[in-house]
Formats: structure tokens, C-alpha cells, sequence
């Protein structure tokens, strides 16, 4: 008997499809649809992150990311903007029409975010934060669960459980890698994933080819791999300059590449029978 209930596949009758309005329409994550989520790792400064989110936006990606506080390993590195780069996405979803979606790192700012974002992301340090979880649980944000670096499929699911249980069910999981002996990427991508926890839970799953490598090369391989996969949709990281990047510059696209990257996407999308 599965430890998780509402998460799983037995629990909900065919595929939850998460719906996320915007003056562009309507954003759909799930099962007949290949979602694109794109932006810099962290918001760095106001000029900037609009001229990526125009620049996204008119190649057509359906969500914008950016981090606004971000967990860092060293406490001296840039950790984010705090209110003022949620201002600043909040402004950039009124220039372009997109939704954002950013990560929360503390019970204490969830009623902060939630006044300038659309979805909520509970990253992979916090993904058996139990006290978080509710918090975000209780709000009707959608929220993106990303998988523990060391976390197996089935505590990945019990951290969704927690959310759910709280009585919020727009979950969408994100595999972004795990940490395995090999010390070449970043993290090990576990594209298996993808079709397990299509097996296993009615939940969407999208896939984090940024974070998954850390290298900007293997984005693109790992990217079209998952949506062959049956991904819902991916999360990459761009940056106008990415050498200058403040966070996690060596793992981001220049527009340019993205560019290319969009173009497969749009492929294997039509391959896969998925809309886009």
C-alpha cells in the first residue's frame, strides 16, 4: 500500500491540469501540454530582469522565473533582492502579461510572496521543510515542488502529501537532479523519474535542466530528453550575460541559445502530441 493518498495516481480520476490565468490567457501544466518556464536564476536588478522577461516573452514562453531570496551555500554569496525583486517581478508580469513564479524560504514570507506572484516554489533544501509545506499548503497558489537532492520518489511525494493535505491540491513536482558519486554536473539527472511518477501520481511533472547539470552545454540535451520523456513542461535558467551572473551563471542560456532550445521544444512537443 502506497504511503501517500491524495498524490497518488488511484486518488484523482485522470491527470490534474493546473490552470494559471494571466492578461495573456490561460497558462495550462499537465498531461497535453508542454509548459516553458524561463529567466535568470536571481533577480539582479530591475533594468535587467525586464529586458530578459521582454526578450522571454516574445519568444514566446509561458511563465517567467527569478529568485528573490535564494538559498546559498556560502552565506556570503549574492542571496537575493528580497521585496524589492518581488517588485520588480511584479512589475515585469504587468509589462509582459506572463505569470512569475519565485521561490519562498520561510513560513514568515509566504503572505509576503504571495501578494506579487502567481506560483510558489518550494525548493530542493526545503523540500521536507514540513512547516513550510502546510504554510504553502493553506494558500490556493499553485506551487512547484522540487525534488530533495538526496530525496527518493516516494519522500518527494510525502513532501507533496503535506501540501495537500494542508488543502491546497495544485501541486506541480519538478525533478532537478540528485546527488550521486559523480562530481562532473552538478547533480545527476534521474529522467526516469519522469515516467515513474506519471505511474504513480495524477500530479504534473516538470523537469529542471539547469539545476539538474550545472553546465549551460547540457541543458539543451537534457531539456528535449525530458520532454521525450513526457515531461509537462521544463524550467530554464537565462542570463543576457551569464558570465556576469550573480547565481548560477556557468548552468545558464544566453537568450540566443534558449532561442534554439525553443525551437526543439516546439518539435518534440508536437512529436509527444503535446500542445505548446
Amino acid at each position: 500500500m502506497k504511503p501517500f493518498k491524495l498524490a497518488a495516481r488511484e486518488s484523482h480520476e485522470g491527470d490534474t491540469l493546473i490552470e494559471i490565468n494571466s492578461s495573456r490567457g490561460t497558462v495550462k501544466i499537465g498531461e497535453g501540454y508542454c509548459t516553458v518556464i524561463a529567466g535568470p536564476c536571481a533577480v539582479e536588478g530591475r533594468e535587467e530582469y525586464l529586458s530578459i522577461a521582454r526578450a522571454l516573452a516574445d519568444m514566446g514562453v509561458h511563465l517567467l522565473r527569478g529568485g528573490a531570496f535564494k538559498p546559498r551555500t556560502s552565506p556570503y554569496s549574492f542571496a537575493g533582492l528580497g521585496e524589492e525583486g518581488l517588485k520588480i517581478l511584479a512589475e515585469a508580469r504587468e509589462v509582459t502579461g506572463l505569470p512569475v513564479v519565485t521561490e519562498v524560504l520561510d513560513t514568515r514570507d509566504v503572505e509576503l510572496v504571495l501578494g506579487y506572484v502567481d506560483v510558489l516554489q518550494v525548493g530542493s533544501r526545503n523540500m521536507q521543510n514540513f512547516s513550510l509545506l502546510q504554510e504553502v499548503g493553506r494558500t490556493d497558489k499553485p506551487v512547484i515542488l522540487k525534488r530533495g537532492f538526496a530525496a527518493t520518489m516516494e519522500e518527494w511525494l510525502l513532501a507533496a502529501e503535506y501540501i495537500m493535505a494542508a488543502g491546497n491540491p495544485r501541486v506541480i513536482l519538478c525533478e532537478r537532479g540528485i546527488r550521486t558519486f559523480e562530481n562532473y554536473t552538478r547533480n545527476t539527472v534521474d529522467i526516469g523519474a519522469v515516467s515513474m511518477i506519471k505511474e504513480l501520481s495524477h500530479l504534473p511533472i516538470i523537469v529542471d535542466p539547469s539545476h539538474a547539470t550545472g553546465r549551460w552545454k547540457m541543458v539543451r540535451p537534457v531539456a528535449k530528453a525530458a520532454i521525450a520523456a513526457g515531461a509537462d513542461g521544463v524550467m530554464i535558467e537565462v542570463h543576457q550575460c551569464p558570465e556576469c551572473a550573480l547565481s548560477d551563471g556557468k548552468q545558464s542560456l544566453t537568450p540566443e541559445n534558449f532561442a534554439v532550445l525553443l525551437e526543439d521544444i516546439k518539435k518534440l512537443a508536437e512529436v509527444e502530441g503535446k500542445k505548446i
